[in-house]
């Protein structure tokens, strides 16, 4: 997630942790992350479910457990999207929405406004300090996969996600090895790198929302 989606989310889940990893930091410049080519932002509408997370706040991937989540981009005006995503959480669905607006590069996106549009907005009560939120389209075929990366910078740090999306639950061991070979050259290691287990719950509901431009 994106592949996209490493592209994403995100992740959209976890905020920063607030005590020091005595790992290097990840925080690869903007300028080495790939665009994908001539990027249809029309085809890169609809569902996506969330096949792999490499992420800076996972602590042990071999430890961690990651539930399958899905997030659906829909274009709005002036090329935006509203980018909408569900998540089981114990006895609920968790719901949560985003605005992605264009840059200058055509796949790659800012959070609008630096404002969650969510009851849930999952970085806590700390939305204030963020300074800036980009997300950029790896690597996408729009019809099976999509990587997507996402830098998060805060007055407390930097976050970087990069998810690996399927138009379906299911991706091929090839694009699964390719998603760990892109992350680890940005710097992950597979201690970082997570992989989703299929759900049912939750993540295939349809969501309608209404918001102007």
């Amino acid at each position: 997630m994106a592949l996209g989606l490493p592209w994403m989310g995100l992740s959209l889940f976890w905020a920063l942790q607030a005590h020091a990893s005595l790992q290097p930091i990840v925080n690869p410049p903007l300028n080495i992350i790939p665009l994908q080519p001539g990027f249809k932002q029309d085809q890169f509408q609809g569902r996506w479910y969330a096949i792999g997370v490499a992420e800076s706040d996972i602590q042990n991937a071999k430890e961690s457990q990651l539930d399958m989540y899905s997030t659906t981009f829909s274009m709005i005006g002036n090329d935006s999207y509203i980018v909408m995503s569900i998540m089981p959480r114990e006895n609920r669905c968790d719901l949560w929405f985003r605005i992605f607006s264009p840059s200058v590069y055509p796949g790659q996106f800012t959070l609008r406004d630096m404002e969650a549009k969510s009851p849930h907005w999952p970085f806590g009560k700390e939305e204030s300090s963020l300074l800036n939120y980009t997300v950029r389209v790896v690597s996408t075929d729009y019809k099976n996969f999509a990587v997507m990366f996402m830098k998060m910078t805060k007055t407390v740090g930097v976050h970087v996600e990069i998810t690996l999306y399927g138009r379906t639950k299911v991706l091929s061991s090839q694009l699964k090895k390719y998603f760990v070979k892109f992350s680890k050259s940005v710097g992950f290691t597979e201690d970082k790198i997570i992989f989703t287990d299929p759900i049912e719950r939750c993540i295939d509901t349809e969501i309608a929302v209404s918001m102007a431009g």
